[in-house]
């Protein structure tokens, strides 16, 4: 059924205008944001489409614009208004933990380091700095690895660190397995990048593996 055919009280547009956008489903408003769908495609077809080819909204937000070309049909205009809008989304989320600190939410923090990993397929380990109000300065990634491993060299984090005159940070890094438990590697990585940073006195506040649908903080398990 394309959008022409629901009646006005369904069609999300007007949803969200007497409802609020909370009511719509993320397909919804992905279809708000693309307005028409394609011939022979209606526009909530194609925003689902968007969704299962990018595994989610995660993906979708960290999707560059020669990604989006894998969708047949999706124009340069389309392109360009769901990377601006996903732009914002990171944006928005990155203002906010510059003006608090990240653990007044840590909800939040999670899902910032979800925006940037969960949707990888190769391992990636990045460092999220943190000013003496534990503020966010910036998050970086770092290293790059396969599917199973990245090399980390604490060196390269301690020297980072300082060069963005940090207080602390926080470490997270993805499982492209999609299961975020942590493993014995990752304890021990954690412990190693603790002692190095603790000599030119940065503090390591947490360590966050991300999954698919899930972010394990190592504060939170007493590992740190």
């Amino acid at each position: 059924m394309s959008m022409k055919d629901l009646p006005l009280s369904l069609r999300p547009r007007e949803r969200l205008l007497s409802c609020g956008a909370q009511s719509l489903a993320s397909e919804e408003l992905l279809a708000v944001l693309l307005r028409t769908g394609l011939p022979g495609r209606g526009v909530l077809d194609l925003a689902s489409a968007l969704l299962q080819e990018f595994k989610g909204l995660a993906g979708l937000l960290a999707a560059r614009p020669q990604d989006l070309k894998r969708i047949k049909g999706l124009g340069p205009a389309k392109r360009a208004e769901i990377v601006a809008v996903m732009e914002l989304a990171r944006r928005a989320a990155a203002q906010e933990l510059g003006q608090a600190p990240v653990f007044d939410s840590p909800t939040q923090l999670k899902h910032y380091a979800a925006l940037h990993l969960a949707h990888l397929e190769h391992e990636s380990f990045s460092v999220i700095y943190l000013d003496t109000r534990h503020r966010l300065i910036e998050l970086q990634t770092l290293f790059r690895g396969t599917l199973s491993q990245a090399s980390v060299y604490p060196r390269e984090v301690v020297k980072e660190a300082l060069a963005r005159n940090a207080a602390a940070l926080v470490l997270a890094h993805n499982h492209p397995s999609g299961v975020a438990e942590p493993s014995r590697a990752d304890e021990y990585l954690t412990q190693t990048l603790k002692s190095a940073l603790q000599l030119v006195d940065v503090r390591v506040l947490d360590h966050l593996v991300v999954g698919q649908g899930q972010v394990v903080s190592f504060a939170e398990r007493g590992l740190l």
